[in-house]
């Protein structure tokens, strides 16, 4: 069902497409990969699924071959005819719309109904989308996307790493993740300058951590927007020395030394009430 490199070649001259760096396209000419992809999602009979950026419909010939729905969803208008004949398919719909803007509770329906995520992401988009659904559409309950492999790095990093950092927290606050394979540049045409990677997400039951998300994120935003100095310095605005102490965490720390539970516990201490200034007592008395 997958499409050959040479097959890829002739939609694109047939339909006169060059493809658009802008856009970040970059087609997948290898039905292994495709395969493998597939396969990593881990579709049932009974899944929906939500593709972004199909291109010229080889995921999605495959993605419907698994799954009982799939919802392409391309932003570029050229390739709506070539994907039209590729993926004419009685379980496949094509949505003619931006990924990052409109209401996804219209494109998905009113229904509580389940959807997985299996797409070749463009790479401009990529971690911004991924971000967006994992916190506003928790109907999507399974990630498998292909992205830079930088960016698959960032999304998995251990902490303390270089890559650790806002999108690593978030992507742990909502889910599990792991890098399910490498993919070499040579699979794509037009050639990227850089690797890529498949990741998957798998939406955890409730957060990672009891805390509240909006204090939990704006300290982790403040600091990683300061990351060289040390905690003490960045959230001095938000946190009293004293919060540090109650939850044990060193003040001396950068922010990427600090776990998701670490920031969990540091939320919660910063909310509550700030001890009082003994030299402030003293001059009462």
């Amino acid at each position: 069902m997958t499409l050959t490199r040479s097959q890829v070649l002739d939609l694109l001259n047939r339909y006169e497409v060059t493809p658009s760096r802008a856009m970040g396209q970059n087609f997948v000419v290898d039905p292994n990969t495709i395969d493998a992809m597939v396969r990593a999602a881990e579709l049932t009979p009974g899944h929906s699924v939500v593709e972004i950026g199909p291109g010229l419909g080889s995921l999605t010939r495959a993605l419907a071959v698994e799954a009982d729905q799939v919802l392409a969803i391309e932003a570029d208008r050229r390739l709506l005819a070539p994907l039209a004949e590729t993926a004419d398919l009685a379980n496949v719909e094509i949505l003619y719309a931006d990924a990052t803007a409109g209401d996804w509770r219209t494109r998905l329906g009113s229904s509580d109904r389940r959807w997985a995520l299996v797409a070749n992401l463009p790479y401009n988009i990529s971690v911004p989308l991924i971000l967006d659904l994992l916190e506003h559409e928790p109907r999507i309950g399974a990630f498998t996307v292909m992205v830079q492999k930088e960016v698959a790095e960032r999304l998995v990093a251990p902490v303390g790493t270089k890559a650790y950092g806002i999108p690593t927290l978030k992507v742990a606050y909502w889910s599990e993740a792991r890098i399910v394979r490498p993919v070499p540049a040579s699979v794509f045409h037009p050639r990227p300058r850089v690797s890529s990677a498949v990741v998957r997400l798998a939406r955890r039951p409730a957060p990672a951590v009891d805390a509240d998300p909006d204090r939990l994120f704006t300290l982790i935003r403040t600091a990683f927007g300061r990351r060289r100095q040390m905690l003490r310095r960045s959230l001095a605005t938000h946190v009293h020395p004293d919060h540090f102490t109650r939850a044990a965490i060193d003040p001396t720390h950068r922010p990427e030394q600090l776990t998701l539970a670490d920031w969990s516990r540091l939320a919660f201490a910063a909310l509550l009430p700030q001890p009082p200034d003994p030299k402030h007592e003293d001059n009462i008395g």
